[in-house]
């Protein structure tokens, strides 16, 4: 960030009074620049024992396989948007249920939060981010070809966690966290 989106003036990098870390202001006008995680929001569309995947028409990782999801818009909460990137990128309307994981991505400088979902069809269509759409039984997940380690992560505790019968009781499912590391680039 070079200059200030309110007056255009140059931007210096500093600590602010009454602040403990060093951020964009603008010495013309006094704005400061906050830059926070942008949060990227997305479902595990569940259609009886299969899981629908994406896969990814844009950059990064084109061709590769995604659960649909995107980046959070402003008005809308974590749940709400990640039923609009189901819709957007797979033609999927979906009952949203718990969060299931949150992933931190300090490198790319996101949150990714994805949540249970049941498809009310086996009805969908690739949208303009998806190539195509499809649903899958675990022994088919293209795992070789999952785009994010953050998808990666939460199929694999999805997974795991139905296998153990974790996903069919009445009790309360824990969310599953963790951080990435820039290592885990794929």
């Amino acid at each position: 960030m070079k200059f200030c989106s309110h007056c255009a003036s140059s931007l210096t990098i500093k600590i602010p009074a009454d602040d403990s870390r060093e951020r964009h202001v603008c010495e013309s006008c006094g704005s400061i620049h906050y830059q926070n995680p942008r949060n990227v929001v997305g479902s595990i569309p569940i259609f009886g024992e299969q899981v629908l995947l994406c896969r990814r028409a844009i950059e990064p990782r084109h061709g590769y396989w995604t659960l649909p999801a995107g980046f959070m818009e402003l008005g809308e909460s974590t749940s709400s948007g990640a039923a609009r990137e189901t819709l957007e990128e797979a033609g999927v309307i979906v009952t949203m249920g718990p969060l299931y994981s949150l992933l931190n991505v300090p490198h790319a400088e996101q949150v990714h939060l994805f949540y249970l979902a049941t498809m009310l069809s086996p009805d969908f269509a690739a949208g303009e981010e998806s190539l195509e759409v499809a649903l899958f039984h675990e022994k088919d997940i293209p795992w070789k070809k999952i785009a994010f380690p953050t998808v990666k992560q939460t199929l694999e505790w999805f997974f795991a966690d139905r296998a153990s019968g974790i996903l069919n009781t009445a009790s309360k499912i824990n969310v599953h966290t963790r951080d990435i590391l820039p290592s885990e680039r794929i």
